[in-house]
């Protein structure tokens, strides 16, 4: 009798802690778009490319690309900042809680970001195309957060784990460099990266998506490889480096890969456990905090932790920490 009110204490008080860490989680800065793809196509003999359903999710569609317009949004800002407008694309909007972003995802930047003479334009047009980049590797973070922290309970409770379970437990441990059997250090990786750090980082380290790492290789967070990694050669490396910046298909795997070495790297094992702190206290996750620890990202150090800091501040970006994707389809351009 003593046992079975045990188990029954026990299953109380780890379902009030699974329920405290789901809720920690939707405090965090993320999106709120499910993790598969729903297609809306156009009708036949449309040559208009469908846009993603409403936030209402009552059918309607974001106005679709115009016929005339020939040139892929990641062609030039002309046709980006054209297509933006169409689908009422406002980051003001956005900051002020008023609309959540759009789902749409460039496969890369457009190759004159670097001429557009306003500077507030090119900020711009730089967060719009980033912002729903991050939000969509933070979901899929969570995604994985959520499942982990039920079979943590489970496995608290003595639950047996299903072998598709175990199965994934071992992939997700293995990619976040973690032992399978230890799920309380994975669930302290497997966790969200502010959009505010995110982005004044992708902004510092692409030079606002204008440097040749950005532009040929999709690095807009500046990570390295090893000399036989697949990278670009920095022009003026030291004659005694061999590291390469790393290269992607996508600035979608580069997003993933940035939020995959803050959350393995031991050079941000205090940025994480800094992140960990703030869930337990019940308080949001935010850039200004957590980038101080970023001390080890840059060569430059404290200076580069001051210049991320004043990124953030200067652009308004902790407002954007809030920010939610719009429920619909992804469509890529």
């Amino acid at each position: 009798m003593n046992k079975h009110l045990e188990r029954t204490v026990m299953a109380v008080v780890l379902s009030a802690a699974v329920t405290a860490g789901y809720l920690a989680v939707e405090r965090a800065p993320l999106a709120s778009v499910p993790t598969q793809d729903m297609t809306a196509a156009a009708p036949q003999g449309d040559d208009t490319r469908a846009g993603p359903l409403d936030a209402a999710g009552d059918g309607h569609l974001y106005p679709p690309r115009r016929p005339g317009l020939r040139r892929q949004p990641r062609e030039s800002v002309t046709a980006l900042d054209d297509w933006f407008a169409e689908l009422n694309y406002d980051l003001e909007h956005i900051r002020e809680g008023r609309a959540q972003v759009p789902p749409v995802y460039l496969v890369s930047l457009p190759p004159d970001m670097g001429a557009v003479p306003e500077t507030a334009t090119r900020k711009r047009l730089f967060f719009q195309a980033v912002l729903p980049l991050i939000l969509r590797a933070n979901q899929e973070i969570l995604a994985d957060r959520r499942r982990l922290w039920q079979l943590h309970a489970d496995q608290r409770l003595g639950r047996r784990i299903a072998p598709a379970d175990r199965l994934w437990l071992a992939v997700l441990a293995e990619r976040y460099k973690v032992s399978t059997g230890d799920l309380a250090v994975l669930i302290r990786r497997v966790d969200v990266i502010p959009p505010s750090l995110a982005l004044a980082q992708a902004a510092e380290e692409s030079g606002w998506g204008t440097s040749r790492f950005a532009r040929q290789g999709n690095a807009i967070f500046g990570q390295w490889t090893t000399a036989d990694g697949h990278g670009l050669v920095p022009r003026e490396r030291d004659e005694d480096k061999n590291h390469k910046v790393r290269k992607f298909g996508e600035l979608t795997d580069s997003v993933r890969a940035y939020m995959l070495n803050l959350n393995t790297h031991r050079a941000y094992l205090e940025l994480r456990r800094a992140r960990a702190a703030l869930r337990r206290a019940g308080a949001p996750l935010n850039g200004l905090t957590l980038a101080r620890f970023l001390h080890r990202y840059s060569e430059r150090g404290d200076d580069y932790v001051d210049a991320i800091r004043a990124m953030i501040e200067v652009n308004g970006l902790d407002r954007l920490d809030d920010a939610r994707l719009m429920k619909g389809v992804r469509p890529e351009a």
